[in-house]
């Protein structure tokens, strides 16, 4: 829900309409009448990309019916140089280079810090 805003101001700049997809059931979908037509050509936006999961689901949302995605553009890569490949060009504000660790292999300084799961609900 974070790139609703940012791809909100995106379309009001470029003068194009502006829809997105939501969670239901764990996984995304169109909602509140939202209509895509074949043919048409859309740019997903998002706040923050990691692994890209959410983003990947959207563009197949878009593929699914007939659409094309031309460019992703998001204002946080922080996918640490594993950058997705979304099968178009890919666009960031901001790259952080986050570390992350398997669980099997926190350095010791971690072990005792409880895990909490970032992100929206």
């Amino acid at each position: 829900m974070g790139g609703i805003v940012v791809g909100h101001e995106v379309g009001r700049a470029l003068g194009k309409r502006h829809i997105f997809a939501e969670k239901e059931d764990g996984r995304l979908v169109l909602r509140r009448g939202f209509k895509i037509q074949p043919a048409e050509r859309f740019i997903v936006v998002e706040d923050v990309v990691t692994r890209g999961g959410r983003v990947q689901e959207t563009i197949e949302i878009v593929r699914q019916h007939g659409a094309e995605v031309v460019a992703v553009g998001v204002l946080v890569d922080r996918s640490s140089g594993q950058t997705p490949d979304f099968g178009c060009p890919f666009v960031s504000l901001l790259k952080l280079d986050v570390e992350t660790f398997e669980p099997d292999r926190l350095p010791p300084d971690l072990l005792n810090t409880p895990a909490v799961k970032p992100g929206s609900k």
